[in-house]
């Protein structure tokens, strides 16, 4: 198996269970207390990940330029966005189309990277990526919509918009990475993708630490009193970030993206073998779909 591939299923997979986890801490912390404690408490084992790795590697560091640290910094602001976009996507009886007009990040993200990186796919990728765009939004509007005409008039839902917002945010979020790593050009690449987390996520505790502190002061302590339910989800986000940017590093951004959508496919399998949640019909439709469309991109 490809690098790449295994480190992009390692992090929808984490991905997954972080956001299981962080439920926990909806009722206890703020939305941007809860941000903030995805990137502070992600940095330490940020920095192990990184230190391990450059231990066992025995490669030398790399030099961030002005540049990187610019590309590391845009990425992570275009995150912090994409987040706030999502939840304002989440208004009332909008969850599900804010949901799956976010996931179009995939296919966002193809169009990006052929503008801005110059990166070509194959048909059959190009294929996978439209069919997985197609299946999450089969899985978030079946049964919200009745025809193609909701359907289009559902786009332009505030909702849609700002889904669709939030999945540009993402989308371009991978490009400002993987350019970051490109012009990093690091001996070993996987140190390159980890050095590049480390920095990032630094980046993104100051500035959303910075909002916290001027705008919710009450919620800093928040933050530290509750770093026995935080500091699980810190390092879930780390190793999760760890494998997206070493995927990032190695593969086309729209590859990596369309792949991760396996998430949702971890997703329903947790509610129907953890939680017991009955399985719909749908659901099993547009898991497969899911799954297809991630064999198509593999193949290709």
């Amino acid at each position: 198996m490809p690098l790449w591939l295994a480190a992009t299923l390692s992090a929808a997979l984490f991905q997954c269970w972080r956001t299981a986890l962080q439920q926990k801490l909806r009722g206890a912390l703020s939305l941007n207390a809860a941000a903030v404690v995805r990137y502070l408490y992600g940095v330490p084992p940020g920095l192990v990940l990184m230190g391990s790795w450059w231990a066992i590697s025995g490669s030398p560091l790399p030099a961030f330029s002005p540049w990187v640290l610019f590309l590391c910094a845009l990425g992570g602001v275009l995150q912090i966005f994409g987040t706030v976009f999502l939840i304002a996507s989440f208004a009332p009886r909008g969850f599900a189309v804010g949901t799956a007009y976010s996931k179009t990040e995939a296919l966002q993200g193809a169009i990006f990277a052929m503008l801005l990186l110059g990166e070509h796919l194959p048909p059959l990728a190009w294929a996978g990526v439209a069919l997985g765009v197609v299946a999450v939004l089969w899985l978030s509007m079946a049964g919200q919509v009745g025809s193609l005409r909701q359907a289009l008039q559902a786009t332009a839902q505030p909702a849609a918009l700002f889904g669709m917002a939030a999945g540009a945010c993402f989308g371009l979020t991978g490009i400002a990475i993987r350019a970051a790593n490109q012009e990093l050009a690091a001996v070993d690449t996987v140190l390159g993708a980890l050095c590049t987390l480390v920095v990032t996520n630094m980046m993104q505790t100051v500035m959303q630490g910075t909002w916290l502190v001027l705008r919710e002061p009450a919620s800093v302590g928040a933050v530290f009193r509750n770093w026995r339910n935080a500091a699980p989800v810190g390092l879930l986000s780390a190793l999760g970030s760890a494998c997206w940017f070493t995927g990032f590093a190695l593969a086309p951004v729209a590859l990596v993206r369309s792949v991760g959508q396996v998430e949702i496919v971890f997703t329903l399998a947790f509610g129907r073998w953890y939680l017991k949640e009955a399985l719909k019909p749908r659901d099993a439709v547009g898991a497969l779909l899911i799954v297809a469309s991630v064999l198509l991109v593999i193949l290709s």
